[in-house]
């Protein structure tokens, strides 16, 4: 693998999932591009959607610079009829999705105090309403062929309490509770669903916020470091593989040990 995940694809996974079809959201940048290159090394095939339209088509040509197995696709997932659109066309290239990742989402540093009704509408409209109306159109199709593999990216956010940041909390609770749902009626069809539940990751935007700030978000973490993004996605890749068909409604945490249960 290129980049900044640091690994190759072990050929086991390659012969695993090569041929696969995987939808990534928010697949621009961060986690969701180290999703989208992990999936990319795999040999499957990547309908990478993000809202940033001129960044999403920068990361799939450097992932993919012979535009063979990643296609970005500009969608606002707040827009249900843009996104079954969307599904669509991605659908007539790369055929149905095998696999979803519902990696896209919004945040909300503020307060419970300081979030107002339409921040706090705009946060679930991201979070938790379109990954349950994406998952639904998708799985459409996973039900109907007997296979699928769903994996929501939650957040050790969404299981202990902070001051500021209760919308985004409440949402990744939300979302992993989604996953149940859905795990619980599509057990019978052969597809899974589950969630992944990482802390804080090593991003741009992280390390901008000073050494000494992040220090002592470091000292709270067991193992003493912050995780790699390319270790939640390797785990989601194993999530999604062939040898996962017996783990449904389960959540990952992926912490350093900052939550042990």
């Amino acid at each position: 693998m290129r980049g900044d995940t640091g690994a190759v694809a072990p050929a086991a996974y390659r012969g695993q999932l090569a041929g696969r079809t995987a939808l990534v959201t928010g697949g621009a940048q961060g986690l969701g591009a180290t999703v989208v290159r992990v999936m990319y090394d795999a040999g499957v095939r990547v309908l990478s959607w993000d809202v940033d339209e001129a960044r999403n088509r920068a990361t799939a040509a450097e992932i993919d610079p012979g535009d063979a197995l990643v296609l970005p696709v500009h969608v606002d997932l707040t827009d249900l009829e843009a996104v079954e659109c969307a599904y669509r066309c991605g659908r007539e290239r790369f055929g149905p999705a095998d696999i979803l990742v519902n990696n896209a989402a919004r945040a909300l540093p503020k307060s419970l105090w300081e979030t107002t009704a339409a921040e706090w509408d705009q946060v679930f409209e991201v979070n938790v309403r379109a990954a349950f109306f994406l998952t639904r159109t998708v799985a459409t199709d996973m039900r109907a062929r007997g296979w699928g593999r769903v994996v929501n990216m939650a957040s050790l956010a969404g299981q202990i309490a902070r001051p500021t940041g209760a919308a985004y909390g409440a949402s990744k609770a939300a979302l992993t509770a989604l996953t149940r749902a859905f795990a619980a009626e599509l057990a019978p069809y052969g597809v899974t669903v589950n969630t992944v539940a990482p802390a804080m990751f090593d991003t741009p935007m992280v390390r901008g916020i000073g050494r000494e700030a992040l220090a002592g978000l470091i000292a709270q973490v067991p193992v003493g470091r912050i995780a790699r993004p390319e270790e939640i996605a390797l785990l989601v890749r194993h999530l999604v593989g062939p040898d996962s068909g017996f783990i449904t409604g389960a959540t990952y945490d992926i912490n350093g040990g900052a939550l042990m249960r």
